[in-house]
């Protein structure tokens, strides 16, 4: 009885509002910016060298600096694109509740996706000259896949926490039951040591060792015809999506210890520079076995150094914003959106020039960065747009 009455109290007063920030968080602006920085260089980049992944531009030649950047950047970018959404997700989900929640993940997530697979239709066929046969050829979201996964794991969460919210509401009533659950997971707790993060650390590996077994990297499915999947990288990017959660609720981001956070970075930048030189430098062959395993250390020491350091780093060096970051941080979503479409038509208008692959890598580099980023913003002036981008 005392818990339902302080459960209305609760509501009737100022329903949860330290749950949201109540401020743009600056340092998450600049770090989701520099990402998608990171993210067009490096799709820029797979015209130029050896890489897995598709592009529909490949030069002749190949610059093979760029196939550690490639590996360097795939340890870890996307898993810190998914570690902060999973935390702005539990943020949206205690400000808007369930029905409005998913209303919006599916306007700014679903409708992109659907968007940029039907404009790309007509170019893969007639430009590019792709044999569609299958309907899941048909819808191919490409870059957009993370979105995709975005989706997915916020109407997973949604529909757990609106269960949780169902099983309190005898007690305390359903907004009650919300608000009690919420204020629970505003308690404050350390961030986790150096064992419980390594150990961690090796579960992912053994997790993306096991599954790649069976998927290796750069294996792409589609389920049920239109989602895309890396599942080699799915154990990371899920369980760093979970630690954005995880760090919303515990205020993770705001009090990770900075000596800590600089020793992860400095590991990350150590890992990052040994695969440098072990991919640039004629070493001796090792074992198969062995060689897997190192990867999969190297690649998780790489990717929690990065996600735990940048964190830190951005956090106590970017933490404000002026009128070119806050144009940069509201196109950001914009110019993920549309980067590939502007960058393939850079490179095309490069491909002629008398010019080695690397050179071409930091033209179309310098060049198309500044052009997504002024088309986005010149396409968010159209106010539907600017609704879902």
């Amino acid at each position: 009885m005392q818990a339902t009455r302080t459960a209305a109290a609760l509501t009737a007063t100022k329903p949860m509002p330290s749950l949201v920030p109540a401020s743009r968080i600056y340092y998450l602006d600049w770090l989701r910016v520099a990402l998608t920085i990171l993210v067009i260089v490096h799709h820029i980049g797979q015209a130029y060298g050896p890489t897995g992944g598709y592009w529909p531009v490949q030069a002749p030649t190949r610059a093979a600096i760029l196939a550690p950047f490639f590996s360097v950047n795939r340890s870890f970018f996307m898993s810190l694109f998914f570690m902060i959404s999973g935390y702005f997700m539990v943020a949206a989900y205690e400000h808007n509740g369930f029905a409005r929640f998913l209303r919006n993940r599916l306007v700014r997530l679903g409708v992109p996706v659907v968007a940029f697979a039907a404009l790309m239709l007509p170019a893969r066929i007639f430009i590019f000259g792709e044999h569609i046969t299958s309907w899941q050829d048909y819808f191919n979201a490409a870059h957009l896949w993370y979105l995709e996964h975005v989706l997915l794991f916020s109407v997973v969460y949604a529909l757990w926490q609106k269960i949780r919210e169902m099983r309190k509401r005898p007690a305390a009533g359903a907004e009650g039951a919300r608000v009690e659950g919420a204020a629970a997971r505003q308690a404050k707790r350390p961030a986790p040591g150096l064992p419980v993060t390594f150990a961690v650390l090796l579960l992912v590996a053994v997790a993306c060792g096991i599954v790649r077994i069976w998927s290796p990297i750069d294996r792409w499915m589609n389920l049920l015809g239109f989602f895309r999947v890396p599942f080699a990288d799915v154990p990371r990017d899920l369980a760093f999506f979970i630690f954005g959660a995880m760090a919303f609720r515990n205020g993770w981001f705001d009090s990770f210890p900075v000596r800590r956070g600089m020793i992860w970075l400095a590991v990350g930048l150590a890992a990052a520079a040994a695969w440098f030189a072990w991919s640039l430098i004629p070493h001796a062959r090792i074992s198969d076995l062995a060689s897997d395993i190192s990867y999969l250390v190297w690649e998780e020491l790489v990717c929690f150094g990065m996600c735990i350091g940048l964190l830190v780093l951005f956090r106590q060096g970017a933490n404000a914003q002026g009128r070119l970051g806050k144009t940069l941080a509201a196109n950001q979503y914009s110019a993920y959106f549309w980067h590939p479409l502007l960058v393939v038509g850079i490179q095309m208008a490069f491909a002629a020039l008398p010019l080695g692959p690397f050179v071409k890598f930091i033209g179309v580099s310098l060049i198309g960065v500044p052009i997504v980023f002024f088309w986005s913003w010149l396409f968010r002036n159209i106010r539907a747009v600017r609704g879902v981008l």
